[in-house]
Parts: structure tokens; C-alpha cells; sequence
């Protein structure tokens, strides 16, 4: 009984805590956590963001962990506009709360590939509207918008157990169509959704590797190296290893 009691004002102090943060007392913790020299290094890593504080990302995965799941105050801080407060925002965001218009209005605003991919990893694939929004993505011409698209699938790849080989084979399709796109941040995207949903299963390994080899035919200098790295990996013996004990 005494256990139980000492469990339940447990749960009451940390549901106590939860409730104190606001955009205020976490936009202050943020600028507690900042480090120049973090801040110094984020254009090395081709984050180049012009309201950002410095904060490493197991620092924030830490302070997410703190909050909890908040969507209201996820809003809020995206709204701040600043960095660091962003990719908290994808942290503590609820999924089954995000709807394709606040998908839409929140990639409007993508301004660095670390922004996307922690929308994408975190946040993204558990909405409802994640397929159909990496498909419309992918037609569009801002540089980070289209990455969503593909970083999106690429982690839809192992993270959607539930839908058929069939979505994975049509958004090969796209993935072929787009691997003409010359940036950085795009084509570095496609082939990573090219990889991942080649290393879902042995159908989708020879479907991904097919691709692949049409991708190489096109002839351009991104679509030759989106192939070449990726028939690299799913021809691996590791890969193939892997896949096959999986199918066993």
C-alpha cells in the first residue's frame, strides 16, 4: 500500500511539473542551455539559420524528455521562430493532434535540413497524413520542402509498420522522377529513401535495386551518384544477410 501511495504522489509531482512550462520558461531554459561553440559550429554542419542559440541535440532530447508531450506549447514555439525551439517543437508534438494544414504551414517555414529531418523522424510519421503530404512534397521547388518528401519516406521506410509493399513501390516511382535534382539537401534525400525502402524486405530490395539502375540510365551527375551509393549498400552481403535472415 505504502509502495502505491508513494507511485501515485510520484505521477502527481511529475504531472505537476509538466504543467509549469510555458513558451516564456522554455524559450528562458533554452537561452540557459546555449553554447557559442556549438553555435560556431552549426555552419560546418550546413545548419545556417539566422535566430539560433547553440544547443546540441541529446541536450534537447533531455529537456523534450522534461516537458513531455505537448502540442499546444509545440505550436507556441515553433511560432518563436528560433532554431533550437523549432526542433523542440518536433519533439514534443503530438501526432494524432497534427492535421496536413499545420504539415503544410510548418514546412512553409523549413529553413534547415536538421529541422526537416527531426519533423520527419519525430513528429511526422505518425500523422495520418504522412504519405500523402511526402507526395506532394516531392513536386515542389523550395530545397527543404522537397527534402521532407524524401526524408519522410526514408523514415516512413521502418517506421510505418502497417502499410504494403505496394506504397513503397509507387513511391519508388517518385524517387526515379526526382533524381535529377542536383542540391545537396534533395538528392542526398532521395537516395536515402531509395536505401531505406531497399532494405525493408527482400521484394523491396530487388524493387529498390531496379530502380536504382533505371536512376543510373538517366545519365545526369546526381542521378549516377543516387545509384552508384545506393546499389552499393542493398547489394551488400550485410544487407542482404539481414534481409534474408528476417525473411526466414
Amino acid at each position: 500500500m505504502k509502495a502505491r501511495s508513494q507511485s501515485s504522489s510520484t505521477l502527481k509531482r511529475r504531472s505537476k511539473a509538466a504543467k509549469h512550462w510555458s513558451r516564456a520558461s522554455v524559450l528562458r531554459e533554452l537561452k540557459r542551455l546555449a553554447s557559442p561553440k556549438v553555435r560556431a559550429k552549426m555552419a560546418y554542419f550546413g545548419v545556417k539559420v539566422p535566430k539560433a542559440y547553440g544547443i546540441s541535440q541529446p541536450v534537447l532530447h533531455a529537456l523534450a524528455r522534461r516537458i513531455g508531450k505537448n502540442h499546444e506549447l509545440a505550436e507556441q514555439l515553433w511560432s518563436s521562430g528560433i532554431h533550437e525551439a523549432r526542433i523542440l517543437a518536433t519533439l514534443i508534438g503530438e501526432p494524432d493532434k497534427v492535421t496536413a494544414a499545420q504539415m503544410e504551414r510548418w514546412a512553409r517555414e523549413f529553413d534547415s535540413w536538421d529541422i526537416v529531418d527531426a519533423a520527419c523522424c519525430y513528429l511526422y510519421p505518425g500523422t495520418s497524413s504522412a504519405w500523402r503530404q511526402a507526395q506532394a512534397w516531392s513536386r515542389r521547388q523550395e530545397e527543404f520542402v522537397k527534402r521532407a518528401a524524401f526524408s519522410l519516406a526514408a523514415y516512413l521506410s521502418y517506421k510505418d509498420k502497417q502499410s504494403p509493399d505496394a506504397r513503397f513501390e509507387r513511391f519508388l516511382r517518385v524517387i526515379e522522377r526526382e533524381a535529377h535534382d542536383e542540391r545537396n539537401f534533395v538528392r542526398k534525400a532521395v537516395n536515402w529513401a531509395l536505401r531505406n525502402i531497399g532494405k525493408r524486405n527482400l521484394r523491396l530490395n530487388r524493387s529498390a535495386m531496379r530502380a536504382a539502375e533505371r536512376i543510373r540510365r538517366q545519365g545526369s551527375r546526381s542521378a549516377r551518384w543516387i545509384a552508384a551509393d545506393a546499389l552499393r549498400e542493398l547489394k551488400s552481403d550485410a544487407v542482404q544477410r539481414r534481409l534474408r535472415r528476417k525473411a526466414a
